[in-house]
């Protein structure tokens, strides 16, 4: 890395420079005064008598001046500042609301509603480090499988134990809405969102839908719905006398109640008929909330001064070791 690469938090200190200057001058002028030139006839006498021995006890000098200056980098405290970091300064909370009914098992997605939905939103959680997500569930009940946390690796394991009939069988919309604005209304997080996927219409509950989403309107929460089915005809699980069978038969999805929900919460509907459409669906989410969210870059300061203090320590112990060995009987 060269000196070039650092940033130093005390420059000042570089105004000692000025002290290994005088230091300097003040060095070759005694030298100066201490070998005083000498005229001679001729220096045929002279000639074979080589050492380098008085040179060296210049390097000496040189050796103290250099750990010198290494002193004065660590006092004005290198850094380097070439990596950079990403740093949220105000965070978007994300309650994932999941309907798990039985007709979640339908197949006209693959391998089948909920199982895509539960892969296409670990995506969507892989794809956003910073946020706090949580997970709620809810078919005729309601329950939150996991709270808001930044631990995303957890929340993806709870999400992939998520199967339908972990709870009474139905379609609660207005209990699992309620239930998230519970788990995220008291964040002071810059934006607090909620996206309730379902395939089906609001039949069980003690909580209308309408009224779990002015809740969420009077605490500033946005609530993305997502209606997840073919249009027309889709295979559905029925339970006969020979087990599990498929059955073509119509789609049941409330849109109008879902658009109304997101319009009230200043939030948006969309529509998924496949695996691809429900990515989509994702990734406009995404972008979405992107737009909203403060973020901001600085520098990751890293300090350097540790191999500047070990050169002026080196330096320094060299010296003295010439000093007193090899170069102790010079004058």
């Amino acid at each position: 890395m060269n000196m070039s690469d650092y940033i130093f938090a005390y420059p000042k200190f570089f105004w000692l420079f000025g002290v290994i200057a005088v230091a300097i001058a003040w060095y070759i002028w005694r030298q100066k005064r201490l070998n005083p030139h000498m005229q001679i006839a001729s220096v045929e006498g002279l000639k074979g008598v080589r050492t380098v021995r008085p040179v060296l006890r210049h390097f000496l000098f040189l050796l103290r001046m250099a750990a010198f200056a290494f002193i004065i980098i660590v006092l004005a405290r290198p850094q380097s500042s070439n990596k950079w970091e990403s740093v949220t300064t105000e965070g978007i909370d994300i309650m994932m609301a999941l309907d798990i009914s039985g007709s979640m098992l339908a197949q006209d997605f693959k391998p089948d509603r909920i199982e895509a939905a539960k892969q296409i939103s670990i995506q969507f959680i892989s794809g956003r480090p910073n946020d706090r997500i949580g997970l709620v569930i809810f078919s005729g009940e309601s329950f939150t499988q996991c709270p808001l946390t930044t631990n995303h690796a957890a929340l993806i394991n709870l999400f992939n134990s998520v199967h339908s009939g972990m709870i009474e069988d139905g379609t609660a919309i207005g209990l699992g809405l309620a239930n998230s604005v519970n788990r995220i209304k008291d964040s002071d997080a810059h934006s607090k969102i909620i996206i309730l996927l379902t395939d089906g219409v609001n039949n069980r509950g003690s909580i209308d839908p309408m009224t779990a989403a002015e809740i969420a309107k009077t605490f500033g929460i946005r609530v993305y719905t997502i209606g997840v089915g073919t249009r027309g005809m889709a295979p559905y699980p029925v339970r006969t006398a020979f087990g599990i069978q498929y059955q073509n038969m119509p789609t049941d999805i409330d849109e109008e109640l879902l658009i109304r929900i997101s319009e009230m919460t200043d939030g948006r509907y969309f529509r998924a008929t496949d695996n691809n459409a429900l990515v989509k669906v994702y990734e406009e989410i995404d972008q979405l909330e992107k737009s909203k969210i403060s973020v901001q870059e600085h520098h990751k300061k890293s300090e350097e001064y540790l191999r500047f203090a070990i050169a002026a320590a080196l330096l320094l112990l060299l010296e003295m070791l010439l000093r007193y060995t090899v170069l102790r009987n010079l004058p």
